[in-house]
């Protein structure tokens, strides 16, 4: 399969409308920018995606839950916050969430509005806020513009008054597939290396569900926890 692909991409004006099928089979609306393609995708009635549901939603909250009991975490903000399921199985004591999609955070205002511990703002609202601990969840590979990663990885450690906890995959893309072209790959451990210097890795805990060709019950994702040193 991944070979035809290949093949047709080569070809122009195969490529382009093997492309267009695909997305519109699919249900994946037409975009330039990764903040267009949320906030229509959200429109339109979609979700967060499957890994913010289910099998893998409840694994994530397993691991940030306990981290955030053994380090006693007073406050979290979450750079992608989505349509706010993920964050249904997560204790947090206060919470802040950000997303580049309007109608996310109006979806995740109206879900949690009798709760006073969460706070959700477009990110175009980023005040220089801090917390203790910062997320990144399934965010950084939708970030197909170079200038939009590298915006969102600044803010990431940035933000961070003692731990960033990221889950995401951390490979470089050798080819930019245009069939799923909400999706680019890097290896972002290289930037926090180059820019965050006062950053440290102390955790890389591999998926307990290795993607298997089927993203509801799989992940190409890791979990990968940083601290600041002193």
């Amino acid at each position: 399969m991944e070979k035809i692909k290949s093949a047709i991409k080569k070809i122009p004006l195969l490529g382009n409308i093997a492309t267009y099928f695909y997305r519109k089979i699919n249900g994946i609306p037409t975009f330039r920018t990764s903040g267009q393609y949320w906030e229509k995708r959200y429109k339109l009635g979609g979700n967060s995606g499957a890994g913010s549901y289910n099998i893998l939603a409840e694994y994530k909250a397993e691991v940030i839950n306990e981290f955030i009991k053994g380090k006693d975490i007073e406050t979290v903000i979450e750079f992608g916050s989505g349509d706010g399921n993920q964050l249904k199985y997560l204790n947090f004591k206060s919470y802040i969430g950000f997303d580049i999609s309007k109608t996310a955070i109006d979806l995740c205002r109206k879900l949690y509005e009798s709760d006073s511990t969460k706070r959700f703002e477009v990110r175009e609202s980023y005040n220089e806020e801090k917390a203790d601990l910062i997320l990144s969840l399934d965010v950084i590979y939708h970030l197909i513009e170079d200038a939009t990663y590298f915006d969102y990885m600044e803010k990431l450690f940035s933000s961070s008054n003692k731990y960033v906890l990221i889950y995401s995959s951390n490979i470089e893309e050798q080819e930019n597939n245009n069939l799923v072209a909400h999706i680019k790959h890097r290896k972002f451990t290289n930037w926090v290396e180059q820019n965050a210097p006062n950053f440290k890795m102390i955790e890389h805990i591999p998926n307990k569900y290795p993607f298997n060709g089927n993203n509801k019950i799989s992940s190409f994702a890791d979990f990968f926890i940083f601290q600041i040193q002193d």
